[in-house]
């Protein structure tokens, strides 16, 4: 009997969960910046108009390992132009102030020198802060780190502290959540803030030859997502819109390709097209700045519309949180000019 009553209450948590996962979602449509210049160009304005955003994520700075000093160092400050800041101050947008860590800060950090650290990007955090038009509407601050098992303890310890401080009380604290940190749960834990953004992206072996698109690949985000309901945090979303090549030289990885125009690779006597996305060097050359040597391989990797619809429709199933953020990263006109205006607005809505 008492078999049954399990069984039967299991069954009912399951419909439930399900229902859930299919109530329609309230979307907020937002975009990243990335750049350490906020210098909003003509066409990324119109962008944040037309497609009705209503929120910013905007990069303070980085937080890298500093060797020399062996201690975090703050890099990259963003600088906000005259113009762009005059932008924002007439129109609503909501800025949320993000910040970077590499996780090789978390690891290498003595924990006895976290609270010093969360000090330090409080003050720098605020400071930023109070050059923006204004600074008032900032309901959200979010932090950035792809943290693992052996330095969850320390990240998540500055996540503790820095909601203590003065700037980041009565304010919303996200963290960003990699795919294998949402679905290894229990290995690299649940930071200890509000609400998380789960990052639809980079989710391939970017080094390995085999690999076919490492930005996006639905197939590959179904991997990831099957107990997406149960992170126990309410989850917003972001998504690729960027693009970047991958350089192989005899085989191995050696780096990332960017802003390089498709039309320089494939001119005649450049390259050989060997796949669907790939390119073999022909000559010894330079392109965009970019040495290259006969031999080289090239991966061309970007997130199509199609592919990011095939995700959302993943997505759609699994996500229980009413209210989203749509995040597409990131805001550049160079990007944006690769969909139309109707193909961003079904991005944004395929969550609904």
């Amino acid at each position: 009997m008492k078999s049954n009553l399990t069984s039967c209450l299991l069954i009912v948590l399951l419909l439930a969960a399900c229902r859930q996962a299919n109530q329609p979602h309230t979307i907020t449509r937002g975009f990243y910046y990335w750049k350490s210049n906020v210098d909003l160009n003509a066409s990324e304005k119109n962008a944040l108009d037309t497609l009705q955003v209503k929120k910013l994520y905007i990069k303070f700075f980085d937080v890298v390992w500093d060797p020399t000093g062996l201690r975090p160092m703050p890099v990259a400050k963003v600088q906000l132009s005259d113009s762009t800041s005059i932008w924002l101050s007439r129109h609503p947008v909501e800025i949320i102030p993000t910040v970077f860590i590499t996780n090789e800060c978390m690891q290498l950090i003595d924990s006895s020198n976290v609270a010093i650290l969360a000090d330090r990007l409080h003050d720098l955090m605020a400071a930023i802060a109070n050059q923006l038009p204004d600074n008032s509407s900032i309901h959200e601050i979010q932090l950035d780190c792809d943290w693992t098992a052996t330095s969850k303890n320390n990240y998540f310890s500055l996540l503790t502290r820095l909601q203590a401080l003065p700037f980041f009380q009565q304010k919303e604290v996200s963290a960003t959540i990699r795919l294998y940190q949402c679905k290894y749960k229990q290995k690299t834990g649940v930071p200890p803030v509000g609400r998380g953004l789960l990052m639809c992206y980079n989710m391939g072996n970017l080094k390995s030859q085999h690999t076919r698109n490492s930005i996006l690949e639905a197939a590959e985000l179904e991997k990831y997502i099957g107990n997406l309901q149960e992170y126990p945090l309410p989850l917003d979303v972001a998504l690729p819109l960027f693009d970047w090549k991958v350089l192989y030289q005899d085989h191995a990885y050696k780096g990332l390709i960017q802003g390089l125009p498709d039309s320089l690779l494939q001119q005649k006597g450049i390259s050989r097209k060997t796949g669907s996305n790939t390119f073999t060097i022909l000559l010894d050359t330079i392109l965009n700045g970019y040495p290259l040597k006969k031999g080289d391989d090239i991966r061309q990797e970007d997130a199509s519309f199609a592919e990011i619809m095939q995700a959302t429709r993943l997505l759609r199933s699994k996500l229980v949180t009413p209210k989203i953020t749509v995040a597409l990263f990131h805001l550049d006109s160079l990007t944006l000019h690769k969909y139309s205006t109707y193909e961003l607005e079904e991005i944004f809505d395929s969550l609904h």
